[in-house]
């Protein structure tokens, strides 16, 4: 990755996140599922305008086609950290439930790639998949896209980026709790945590190291609820947490996307909070992802269902 000149003001969030980034990742030390053995694991080295880029490629271990469908992740990590191997044991069960090669970005992060870095790196990777689609035994007609919290941001905003662009949308898009709305002060979501709500500063910092100028912050791509939709959009499953801050903007995409005349499934997981499919509870976790597995088979083989 090519390293980017740091303005002063930046240099103490860097080092803040650098902090951050130390802690544990508890999904990666205790994942939910134990990693399922995939047929291919491919890891691989993309050049994009960001700077060389880190994905992998799972294959399902019972492959049934030469040319599978393609499912993109993004992981969560509230755009300044965690990495794609904390999503290994999730897009392996993916990979066998579904048929379909999972493609895993480790996208750049914040604050020293602030927005809209992530979004014109995913979208380099993406046009280099559908490139080497045959090398990569890949169909590349048959694309859904999602991701968790930070990383269900990113997905929507991938799906808006290529409506910008006027090219073809996902087959789906799967976004489980996404934070979708820069605008409105942490301060005003209704955060369950109390440690949380009481010192909203944590988040506001999490906030300005993606999106450091408040003009950024309206943008559709980093606020996707202030986005024009049309019903051109990629189909959406949009699972959301009843205990979440990101709860309420959440809904208002759903509603958002239903009234522009886009499909929408639309699931609240009752009893649950932020990131519960990677923390659990497990019940619930296995839940959403069985949901999440279905609607991308059926998206991607819709006459098999």
């Amino acid at each position: 990755m090519k390293k980017l000149k740091a303005r002063p003001a930046v240099m103490p969030k860097i080092i803040i996140a650098k902090l951050l980034r130390l802690f544990p990742n508890k999904a990666v030390k205790k994942p939910m599922v134990d990693p399922q053995p995939v047929k291919i694991k491919q890891d691989i080295i993309v050049d994009t305008s960001v700077g060389p880029t880190d994905i992998s490629i799972y294959y399902p271990l019972e492959a049934e086609k030469e040319k599978h469908p393609v499912y993109i992740n993004f992981h969560g990590g509230a755009f300044i950290m965690n990495d794609k191997e904390m999503d290994d044991p999730y897009c392996r069960y993916l990979a066998n439930q579904t048929g379909c090669a999972v493609l895993n970005i480790d996208y750049v992060k914040a604050p020293e790639y602030p927005f809209p870095k992530a979004i014109e790196q995913s979208y380099d990777v993406f046009r280099w998949m559908k490139a080497h689609a045959d090398d990569l035994n890949i169909d590349p007609e048959k694309v859904m896209v999602g991701g968790q919290s930070s990383g269900g941001n990113i997905a929507a905003a991938f799906c808006l980026h290529l409506e910008n662009k006027m090219e073809k949308q996902p087959l789906l898009q799967a976004l489980a709790y996404p934070m979708l709305d820069f605008v409105t002060s942490y301060a005003r979501k209704p955060d369950p945590s109390k440690l949380r709500a009481k010192f909203p500063q944590a988040a506001h910092f999490l906030n300005v190291c993606y999106v450091p100028e408040k003009e950024m912050a309206r943008n559709p791509l980093a606020s996707p609820v202030y986005a024009d939709v049309s019903d051109q959009l990629a189909p959406a499953l949009i699972l959301i947490a009843e205990h979440d801050a990101f709860r309420p903007e959440a809904q208002r995409y759903v509603e958002k996307l239903k009234s522009a005349g886009v499909s929408v499934q639309n699931v609240l997981f009752k009893d649950c909070s932020h990131a519960f499919t990677h923390f659990g509870p497990k019940e619930k976790a296995l839940e959403a992802w069985q949901l999440i597995a279905r609607r991308i088979k059926e998206a991607a083989n819709p006459r098999q269902v």
